[in-house]
């Protein structure tokens, strides 16, 4: 398998943790926050094998924004990243 780094995003949902990569859209939960990275990491170690089994994981990740770097695949890089609202 292809080695991936990527972001992970961790908030409470009730009472369940919820673990998010956002680039990807592959999300997991758990009972506490190590719970929720541990799914998050198996979510998506899952759905690498699956793009790499189906021939698709380069166009998959390219579109997602991420750059291979030697034989790693590497997230964009956020210039600015803040919460903004409208209304």
């Amino acid at each position: 398998m292809q080695k991936v780094k990527f972001h992970a995003e961790i908030f409470r949902e009730g009472e369940q943790y919820v673990g998010l990569c956002p680039e990807l859209n592959v999300s997991s939960f758990g009972d506490s926050i190590k719970e929720a990275k541990r799914s998050l990491h198996e979510a998506v170690e899952a759905f690498v094998e699956e793009c790499e089994l189906m021939g698709t994981l380069d166009e998959v990740m390219e579109e997602a924004g991420f750059i291979k770097q030697d034989s790693t695949w590497m997230p964009r890089k956020a210039v600015v990243r803040q919460v903004l609202s409208v209304g």
